[in-house]
C-alpha cells in the first residue's frame, strides 16, 4: 500500500498540487460578504444584484472555497473484475485507480467512500478522512472473494441449491434473487450520497446476460442505451462524475488458438468454442461495438471518461487524463517536469 502511494503521490500530486476546486466554476460554492464590483477584476458571473439595486452601486458577493467534501466511489466487484490477461487483472487496476483517487483526494483533509458492488449486493463503506481509513478500503476490495460464479456461491451456502435456487426457494416458490447490477448500484449510490461532491464509478461497463441489446445483434446493440444509463444521468446532475473503464486485452480481440473452452465468470456456464478466423472477426466487431456503445453513452451523461487497460502503464494514462481536462478547463500545468 504504502509503495502504491508513493507511486500515486509522486507521479500525480503535481496535477493538483495547491488545488481545491470546488463544484462550480470558481474558488467555490459558499457566499461570503458582498462588495464593490472592481472592473477588469471580478466576474460579472458573480454580480449581486439584490445588493446592487439597493445600493445603486455594483456590487459582487465573494465566494468561499469548499472544504471537508466527500468523494464516492462505486467499485465493481462482480466476477468479471477477476478476469485479467495483462500486467494484472482487472480488479487490481480498478483498486490502483481508487487509490489514484483517493490518495490525492484525503490529502486535501477530504473524506472518502465508496460502494462495492458485489455479487451478492452492494455494500457501503462509509467516508472518512486520513490514510489509515484510506488503507482499510483498499484492502477490503483486494480482500473481496469473487472467484466462483454467484450460482455456484448459492450452492454452497444454501444447503445443496439446485440450479442456482436455494432450499427456501423451491419450497416455497420464490425466485432467486437476482444478482444486483451496475444500474442498481449507481443509482444506490444516488439516493444514498445527496451532498454534492465527486463520484467515480470504477467498472468494465460489460453488459449482463440478460441484456436486452445482446439479442439485438452488433447494430442494434450499438443503438440500444445500457440500462446503467439513466441513474448515471441523473447522478451527473447533481455531482462530478467520473467514470474509469477498466479493460483487457483479451476482451477486445481473442487469438488464433483453434478450439478453447471458456467459462463465464459471473454465472460459471461453459462452452467449447473454436476460434477460427470468422469467429474472431465477429467477436472483435462486436467488442468495439460494445465499446463504442459505452463512450457513447457516457457522453450522453456528461461524465468525463477514463480508460485504463492492464497491458499498459496506469499511471501514465492517469497523468495524461488529467493534463487533457487542465488544458480543456483552462488551468495551469504544475506538473515536475511536465511541458505546458
Amino acid at each position: 500500500m504504502r509503495r502504491l502511494e508513493l507511486s500515486v503521490t509522486r507521479r500525480l500530486e503535481g496535477l493538483l498540487n495547491g488545488e481545491h476546486l470546488g463544484l462550480l466554476p470558481g474558488p467555490g460554492t459558499e457566499l461570503a460578504e458582498a462588495r464593490l464590483y472592481q472592473p477588469g477584476e471580478d466576474d460579472v458571473r458573480h454580480m449581486d444584484w439584490a445588493v446592487t439595486a439597493r445600493t445603486t452601486t455594483p456590487h459582487v458577493r465573494d465566494l468561499i472555497a469548499d472544504h471537508e467534501l466527500e468523494a464516492w466511489a462505486l467499485m465493481d466487484l462482480t466476477p468479471s473484475m477477476d478476469f485479467g490477461t495483462g500486467a494484472m487483472v482487472k480488479r487490481e487496476l480498478a483498486v490502483a485507480a481508487l487509490a489514484a483517487v483517493g490518495f490525492l483526494t484525503v490529502r486535501l483533509g477530504d473524506r472518502v467512500g465508496a460502494y462495492l458492488l458485489h455479487p451478492d449486493g452492494t455494500r457501503r463503506w462509509p467516508a472518512r478522512t486520513g490514510k489509515a481509513a484510506l488503507y482499510a478500503l483498499l484492502e477490503a476490495v483486494l480482500d473481496a472473494d469473487n472467484t466462483e460464479p454467484r450460482d455456484a456461491h448459492r450452492d454452497k451456502n444454501s444447503g445443496g441449491a439446485l440450479g442456482g435456487r436455494s432450499l427456501g426457494d423451491r419450497l416455497f416458490g420464490g425466485d432467486p434473487t437476482p444478482a444486483p447490477s451496475l444500474a442498481d448500484g449507481i443509482a444506490s449510490l444516488d439516493r444514498g450520497q445527496t451532498r454534492r461532491g465527486l463520484r467515480v464509478i470504477i467498472s468494465d461497463f460489460l453488459p449482463p446476460p440478460d441484456d436486452p441489446a445482446l439479442a439485438d445483434g452488433e447494430d442494434g446493440a450499438a443503438h440500444r442505451p445500457p440500462a446503467w444509463e439513466r441513474p448515471l444521468r441523473r447522478l451527473a446532475t447533481r455531482h462530478q462524475v467520473l467514470a474509469v473503464e477498466v479493460i483487457d486485452p483479451r476482451e477486445l480481440d481473442l487469438p488464433d488458438v483453434g478450439l478453447v473452452e471458456m467459462t463465464d465468470p459471473e454465472t460459471g456456464a461453459v462452452h467449447e468454442i473454436v476460434l477460427n478466423r470468422k469467429v474472431r472477426e465477429r467477436y472483435a466487431a462486436a467488442a468495439a461495438a460494445q465499446r463504442e456503445r459505452t463512450r457513447a453513452a457516457l457522453r450522453r451523461c456528461g461524465t468525463h471518461h477514463l480508460v485504463l487497460r492492464t497491458d499498459r502503464d496506469w499511471i501514465s494514462d492517469v497523468a495524461r487524463f488529467a493534463l487533457r481536462q487542465r488544458r480543456a478547463s483552462g488551468r495551469a500545468i504544475a506538473a515536475r517536469g511536465v511541458r505546458p
